[in-house]
Order: structure tokens, then sequence, then C-alpha cells
């Protein structure tokens, strides 16, 4: 579905997602895991490791949104199920140093979706813009730190400064209250159909879909599938 005109006329906020909307989650986490693997596990191919570690990830993300796993928990099990899947013996001790060199390598890689400075340059001369992330909050900011992104956002809500994730309105509430905004002159832009986009338009906002990879969806939404678009309808 193409994104149209219709209800845009009065943005005044944009509210973006950032892993896997800005900041390309799978390609810095690859290179992460790349650099771990070098001394613990040289034989392990990466590309097979990823292909299950990515969808258990996306599972145990999920669970966490939903509030039924904590993130410690969510740490442990996306580590623990991949190897299982690969048949890789692990002890616990291995995951907890996995775990921990994970999250203090992952900020180091910055690649973005392409697009993103040109758009987000753009789009600042025109809206407010904010970002809504359930991500934990030390690691998101070293994220956008380290990328270049901080300049150009007005606000920034993470999941534990408001007490709830997305998609549970109680962190869009926070957000618009952060950042001073009314929901029917704001939008939201995601990659998560659960959490960014139901999330955002059963709060009563308008969003759109991220969907570089093109899926599939049955949900009469705007989406986009490379952010430069923004700039012809924003």
């Amino acid at each position: 579905m193409c994104l149209y005109h219709i209800g845009l006329k009065n943005i005044q906020h944009i509210f973006f997602d950032l892993d896997h909307t800005l900041w390309d989650f799978d390609t810095n986490s690859e290179k992460a895991f790349e650099v771990i693997f070098q001394d613990l596990f040289p034989e392990l191919n990466v590309n097979a490791f990823l292909t299950h570690y990515i969808p258990i990830n996306q599972a145990c993300w999920k669970l966490y949104q939903e509030d039924k796993i904590t993130h410690e928990t969510l740490r442990y099990e996306r580590l623990k199920q991949s190897f299982d899947a690969l048949n890789v013996q692990v002890n616990d001790n291995q995951i907890e140093y996995i775990s921990e060199a994970y999250i203090e390598l992952l900020p180091e890689f910055n690649h973005l979706f392409e697009h993103t400075h040109e758009t987000l340059g753009y789009l600042q001369q025109r809206y407010d813009l904010h970002i809504i992330t359930n991500g934990f909050a030390e690691v998101q900011f070293k994220k956008m730190t380290r990328s270049n992104l901080m300049s150009y956002f007005t606000t920034i809500t993470n999941s534990e400064q408001a007490g709830a994730k997305k998609p549970n309105p109680i962190i869009f509430e926070h957000a618009l209250k952060v950042a001073q905004a009314d929901k029917h002159h704001s939008i939201m832009i995601g990659d998560s159909i659960e959490a960014d986009i139901l999330g955002a338009k059963d709060f009563g906002m308008q969003a759109i879909f991220f969907n570089p990879n093109q899926l599939p969806t049955q949900l009469d939404v705007m989406q986009i599938t490379n952010l430069a678009e923004l700039k012809t309808f924003l």
C-alpha cells in the first residue's frame, strides 16, 4: 500500500522507533557477534547463528513487551535458545559473558538504514522529532550518540522512563506529555506492526509502517520501504 496524503496535513510531531527503523539492528548485531565469536567460537559460522538468533530474539522481545519475561531473562534466553538450536554446548558463565560483551560491543557499530541522516535533516526543519523505544536506556543512548542521531530529536522516551513498553498506551501518553504534543497532530513511524503501528493507532495516533523487507500485512496502514519516501509525504 502506498503512503497517501490524507490525514497528514496537520502533523507537528513525528515519533520514531529506533532499532530496525533508523538504527540497523541486524547489521550491527552481526558485527558484534563476529568480534565475540572470534575468540570463543572461532569455528562457529556467524550467519548460521544469526539464522536462529534473529527470530528467537524477536520472539523474546515480544514476550518482554508483554511483560511476560524480564530483560535479564530476555538476554539469557535469546542466546541459550540460539546455541541450543545449533547444538553448541555453552554453560551459564559463557552465556553471561557473551551477553555482557554483546551489550558493550553493540553500540560500537553504527550502521543506519539508507537515507537516515538525509531524511531526518529534512524533517527536522519542518517538524519536532522524537524517539519512542522499548530498548534499554543506557544502550539506546550510546547507539544514538555514537551514530550522531541525538541532534535531530527534541525528546527521547524509553520504556524504563515511562514504566511501560510499546504497545501499552502508557508509553505513548508519557512520550506525548514529555514532548508537549497532541496525539491528533502526531504520527508514529516504526517497523513493528504490533508495538509501533497498532500501539499508536490504538492510542489514537496516526502511524506509518517502515517495511524495508516488504513483509505482507493485512493491516490497513500507510507504509514505506525506504526512509527517503517520508520526504515526499511529510
